[in-house]
């Protein structure tokens, strides 16, 4: 087969940009989602249960995106057709979810309002952001793969901040942090529709530079590919049974890791009204402030992710170079419930962002590594999805009756985090590298 060429800075830029614009809507939907259902008059220890949607959306669309986008060829490309579709369904949503409480609705109708618009949100999301993923595997040589997804995780983490930061900007500028009860405050609804304006004008720019190659070209870059789009297209569970032990090695980690941020998501906006303003009526004008002090934090955490991003290839061993992260994430968690000065917080948060950083590259890194000529790359990655998505089902399932047994304190779920990112840096030690 051809040798894939090398594409130009502004090339492997352009394969990746809309994904800034996909990652806010990410940032604003991970950091304020337990904010908008507690504000609808959610029960804390009930908060998890709302959690279950994204991931489950996510195991269900993102294997069937891959393994649909496999065979689609369109004029519009392979991949794109997807992105854009989600990312238009995603800003429709974007401007619905935030005003669930404004609708004069009782609060168990307002919250299953919320909860419909939440699965169609986190649906569009998943089927916007995997195919940015499939475009680096389809397009980017080996020489340059690392190059390509350095530039994604930096958009990601660009994407992330702010969209963390859009409620404390929209409060400082002015817009009102505070609501009657059970509506949203306008701080939040505004992020949204923002969040919704950039997204879909992020994703419009990549459709217009990104020219994805027709059939042909494809299978001159891509062999392995091409004879496997001859065979009988084989099953999911086929593929399953066929995949490389680093797959699921890797997996394994990947259970601990993503069932510790699910916690922190879920529970972080709680902990800082409990550590640090002593105050988790969702009412309050305290609850709102910590809601929009944990969008700073978590994007301190993604500034915390970048600079870790950039020491992590200082490494020579790369398994070393994960566990470590993980285990640094470990510590950030276990002091949050300890630290009750809002500044202060910044030091925990930019630990938590070594792991993350380390769970945005190493994964894909080991796993797209192991499945070279193995064919069907869409519907592996999508597939490898599940191990993101399941640890977060189960650790929502599970996390009403963890708050209940940790003494019903927020705050603590964040040392459960913890303890479940030191153990997924143990099970590092399983994985054999290529």
């Amino acid at each position: 087969m051809k040798q894939k060429p090398n594409l130009p800075f502004w090339g492997l830029w352009n394969l990746s940009f809309g994904f800034f614009g996909v990652q806010i809507a990410y940032a604003l939907q991970s950091a304020n989602i337990s904010r908008i259902f507690a504000t609808l008059g959610a029960d804390p220890h009930n908060l998890s249960y709302f959690w279950i949607l994204p991931p489950l959306m996510g195991i269900l669309v993102q294997p069937i995106v891959g393994t649909l986008s496999d065979k689609t060829w369109t004029r519009f490309g392979r991949r794109i057709p997807y992105l854009f579709i989600g990312a238009a369904v995603a800003v429709l949503v974007m401007c619905l979810l935030p005003n669930a409480g404004s609708l004069g609705l009782a609060v168990s109708a307002a919250m299953m309002f919320g909860l419909i618009a939440l699965m169609f949100l986190d649906t569009s999301i998943n089927m916007a952001m995997q195919p940015f993923k499939m475009l680096v595997g389809d397009m980017v040589n080996e020489e340059q793969k690392a190059k390509a997804y350095s530039i994604q995780s930096f958009l990601c983490n660009a994407g992330s901040v702010v969209g963390f930061l859009f409620p404390f900007f929209f409060t400082y500028i002015g817009i009102k942090n505070v609501a009657e009860k059970g509506v949203v405050p306008d701080s939040v609804i505004w992020s949204f529709y923002v969040g919704a304006a950039i997204l879909i004008l992020c994703v419009i720019y990549t459709t217009l530079k990104v020219k994805e190659w027709n059939p042909q070209e494809y299978a001159e870059y891509n062999a392995v590919a091409e004879s496997t789009e001859k065979e009988d297209s084989a099953n999911w569970l086929t593929l399953l049974r066929k995949a490389p032990s680093t797959f699921w090695k890797v997996g394994l980690v990947q259970f601990f890791c993503w069932a510790a941020f699910l916690y922190m998501w879920n529970y972080s906006t709680g902990a800082i009204a409990e550590t640090v303003w002593n105050n988790t009526d969702p009412a309050s004008e305290d609850f709102q402030a910590a809601g929009n002090w944990v969008g700073v934090l978590f994007a301190v955490q993604a500034i915390g992710s970048v600079i870790w991003a950039a020491i992590l290839p200082q490494f020579r061993n790369t398994k070393a170079a994960y566990a470590i992260s993980l285990i640094i994430g470990g510590i950030g968690f276990a002091i949050i419930p300890y630290i009750h000065d809002q500044y202060l917080q910044f030091i925990p948060f930019l630990l938590i962002g070594c792991a993350w950083a380390a769970m945005l590259a190493m994964p894909f890194t080991f796993v797209t590594n192991a499945l070279q000529g193995y064919g069907h790359m869409g519907a592996y990655l999508g597939l490898f999805n599940g191990t993101i998505c399941i640890p977060q089902i189960i650790a929502a399932l599970c996390g009403g009756l963890i708050l209940s047994l940790v003494g019903s304190h927020q705050s603590t779920m964040m040392i459960v985090s913890g303890c479940l990112l030191v153990v997924g840096a143990a099970c590092v030690t399983i994985i054999r590298q290529k």
